[in-house]
């Protein structure tokens, strides 16, 4: 009887269980997200909807749509129907770049149609190729558009058509550029909407310049929103989990998920102070983010075809011929805790460790120092492994001791078997009999292993969540840790070092589930073909690592005493 390794067993089944079963409920079939012809707010008779056309270069046209993908505008804490936009024509292209992305803007509503992340490939053959993490291209259509609103006036929403000087910025040696669009309406309202970017930063800060040239006070608020296409098959990564969906912090709950089947829900309507509301996926997100004193309703809708999630600012008044102000962040990139924690709080959550952040979090810290001395995310892993079998060395001794004692008394086992036969009660009585007239505890290496699953589970996420083991190199072909070893070297090497673990550790009695064990490390090593290389790395330190100290301890340490 060896319970010590059927639990480590059943906590790698269980693990693998977990993944396959995430994997199944994200990227398993989803129906078609839901368009709904009339909001509840719309008046009655307004005009249907009428989907956005894309040309073949990927510039959105609306002809006669209306603003049913906008949140109702307030006035002083009160709803109103929102204006029905005439349709206009298509914007041009305004193109920024920085040293950390090239951003298209659209002089139509100020939408941001395209992100490049200049600092990250789209993979390892095409260095130059920029990943394109943003598009309003049919295909990979993820767009971040913005507007003001108004009741009793007008106001430019995110089909307004703007005005610019040039359509050419580049930062080049500046720490700031500023890229100004104006709207003007025929009834004296002017507004310089004003994107901000900054050197060696993700976050695009977007600022309103309003001005009230009319004869009359007026009220103001401000709208942000993500919309996306729905999930397609070639965004899944087979075997592992990762979250695409939308993700809003509030100060209710800082972390929840809103799937994309659920945006047309109307629980999902909420308000907040601060917060931010945001479409992640494995390693980038898009994120607006408020002023962290300032209150906004985040709402979700799905419209055309496109899922939306945005926030809607309350109302601010600007009176006759005065001005008035509004601002909001729109960080856009690499999830990257540091930089994420320093934008906005609860942001980093987005690095989504699950329950066991508690452990997660230090596990990363300490692989983020190591790769700090050493340069390589493949020999912090190992470094990271030897210390997490470090600071387990004393329970991992306790289980092994177990196990080799176990392994002693196998003869006497195989005896018993032979002679009570398939006497279950017998065999069971006279094999505790055995346990006690001996002193050994089968349970004896619960105890080390239970605790120590919690831990692996935690570096598991560790090793999948994070960014940085992206296109990673280790050595000799493995070159991105984040993908499958092409050659699966490392999975096979894994495989035999759970069959050597399994020759040191006492054989059952039970022939069937000799046979059961037996097959283990063929049946993980085909699982872990498919995991990215980084894991695989993981488990292959840590087993060769458990095979030394348990030699050490059957073959020395019992055979001194």
């Amino acid at each position: 009887m060896d319970n010590q390794r059927i639990l480590l067993w059943a906590a790698l089944g269980f693990l693998l269980l977990q993944v396959w079963t995430s994997w199944r409920i994200d990227y398993g079939p989803r129906p078609e997200p839901v368009v709904t012809e009339n909001q509840p707010n719309q008046q009655q008779g307004q005009p249907g909807v009428t989907a956005p056309s894309i040309d073949q270069s990927g510039i959105n046209q609306a002809a006669t749509a209306s603003n049913n993908d906008l949140p109702t505008p307030v006035a002083n804490g009160e709803q109103a129907v929102a204006q029905v936009d005439d349709g206009s024509p298509a914007g041009e292209n305004v193109v920024v770049t920085t040293d950390t992305f090239e951003v298209t803007l659209s002089t139509r509503g100020g939408d941001i149609n395209v992100v490049k992340l200049l600092q990250y490939p789209t993979s390892l053959e095409t260095p130059d190729d920029p990943f394109v993490l943003m598009s309003n291209s049919n295909a990979e259509y993820f767009v971040a558009q913005s507007g003001l609103q108004s009741v009793g006036g007008d106001a430019p929403n995110h089909h307004a058509i703007y005005q610019v000087e040039k359509t050419q910025y580049n930062l080049g040696d500046q720490d700031e550029l500023r890229v100004p669009m104006v709207w003007q309406a025929e009834n004296g309202v002017t507004v310089i909407k004003t994107f901000v970017f900054q050197r060696d930063r993700y976050l695009i800060n977007v600022e309103y310049d309003i001005q009230n040239n009319t004869g009359a006070a007026l009220s103001f608020n401000q709208y942000r929103q993500l919309r996306r296409k729905p999930i397609t098959d070639d965004e899944t990564q087979s075997f592992i989990y990762t979250y695409i969906g939308g993700v809003v912090s509030t100060d209710q709950d800082p972390y929840q998920k809103i799937d994309f089947d659920d945006f047309d829900d109307a629980g999902n309507q909420t308000s907040t102070k601060g917060g931010w509301a945001a479409i992640i996926e494995h390693y980038f997100l898009g994120a607006w983010i408020p002023g962290q004193e300032e209150t906004n309703s985040i709402y979700t809708m799905s419209r055309d075809q496109r899922y939306i999630i945005g926030l809607q600012s309350e109302a601010i008044q600007v009176p006759a011929g005065g001005t008035g102000s509004l601002q909001s962040g729109f960080f856009v990139g690499p999830k990257i805790q540091d930089r994420m924690k320093a934008v906005a709080p609860k942001l980093d959550l987005t690095v989504d460790y699950g329950f066991l952040s508690v452990i997660a979090k230090p596990i990363f810290w300490l692989l983020n120092k190591i790769h700090s001395i050493v340069g390589n995310w493949g020999w912090a892993i190992v470094g990271v492994t030897m210390c997490i079998k470090l600071i387990f060395y004393k329970l991992s001794e306790a289980s092994y001791r177990s196990m080799a004692r176990m392994r002693k008394l196998q003869p006497q086992l195989a005896s018993l078997k032979e002679r009570h036969g398939d006497d279950r009660a017998k065999m069971g009585q006279a094999t505790m009999d055995l346990y006690k007239k001996e002193k050994v505890n089968p349970l004896g290496g619960c105890l080390p292993i239970m605790v120590q699953i919690p831990v692996f589970i935690s570096l598991y996420w560790v090793l999948l969540e994070s960014v940085e083991l992206r296109q990673a190199p280790w050595i000799l072909w493995i070159q991105d840790l984040s993908l499958k070893d092409k050659f699966y070297v490392l999975p096979l090497i894994m495989g035999i070092t759970m069959f050597i673990q399994q020759k040191l550790n006492p054989a059952p009695v039970d022939p069937i589930q000799a046979k059961v064990f037996m097959a283990m490390p063929f049946v993980f090593t085909i699982f872990f073909a498919f995991f990215p290389a980084g894991l695989v790395l993981y488990w292959v330190v840590n087993n060769t690592l458990s095979i030394a100290q348990q030699y050490y301890i059957t073959r020395h340490v019992l055979a001194e005493k």
